[in-house]
């Protein structure tokens, strides 16, 4: 089943063997198959501590966290903010990446691997980027490849961090506009974090909003950036 489901989840960092410090908790909500997930909330919220959680990349503290059975790598793909180093790789072997968990110990792509990182480029649209050198792309073009590296991953569930940070507002769009197509098409499970209101309305088929010590969920034509921003300032 392509979601990921939690209970009364509690986040944060262990402190030694016994201490912990607790981000967010009481946590409850589901990451629904064929649904782009906008998750908004202050500076400081726990956004990033809860996608490394929901990505399997730290354990949660507490409660009940569902649908990560198996290998991670084969049901979590994560998309991070942090631009990597990947010069002189073409974007075919960037977007080749992805299938690292399915090859032998040299990462060796097999016939079949190729097949799905050249569908993984014609999904997102850079097919004719294929043999250009990742390091002279874009902004937009590199993150528009780092998805394509997570759809050639074949995961139900894609997670990305900040994925329209320091793009210009056409590429923010363009790149919404693609995650949600995938999400729809695809039947992908998609959780994002961003500080851009407007363009998670536009796009999202749903809100989480992360405060503290709760998560709501919320519809995108029903979310007030005013009341949720300035109301949990204030408490």
């Amino acid at each position: 089943m392509n979601e990921i489901w939690f209970e009364n989840l509690t986040i944060g960092y262990l402190k030694g063997r016994t201490d912990a410090k607790v981000v967010a908790q009481e946590l409850t909500a589901t990451l629904a198959a064929g649904q782009l997930t906008c998750l908004l909330g202050r500076n400081g919220s726990g956004k990033s501590t809860f996608l490394r959680t929901l990505a399997g990349f730290q354990p949660p503290l507490a409660g009940t966290l569902s649908g990560l059975d198996g290998r991670r790598e084969n049901i979590v793909s994560v998309v991070l903010t942090e631009q990597l180093d990947l010069r002189r790789l073409t974007v075919s072997e960037v977007v080749g990446m992805g299938r690292m968990p399915y090859t032998n110990f040299w990462g060796t792509l097999r016939e079949e691997d190729h097949q799905v990182v050249n569908e993984a480029m014609r999904l997102v649209g850079i097919e004719s980027l294929s043999t250009a050198d990742f390091g002279q792309l874009s902004d937009g073009e590199r993150q528009k490849v780092m998805i394509a590296k997570a759809l050639a991953q074949q995961t139900p569930i894609i997670i990305l961090d900040e994925p329209t940070a320091f793009l210009d507002y056409p590429s923010k769009r363009d790149v919404m506009a693609l995650l949600a197509l995938l999400a729809h098409d695809q039947q992908k499970a998609i959780l994002l974090s961003t500080h851009d209101v407007e363009i998670a309305r536009q796009f999202a088929d749903q809100i989480w909003f992360l405060d503290g010590d709760s998560l709501s969920t919320i519809s995108p034509r029903e979310f007030d950036a005013t009341r949720f921003f300035f109301e949990t300032e204030q408490k």
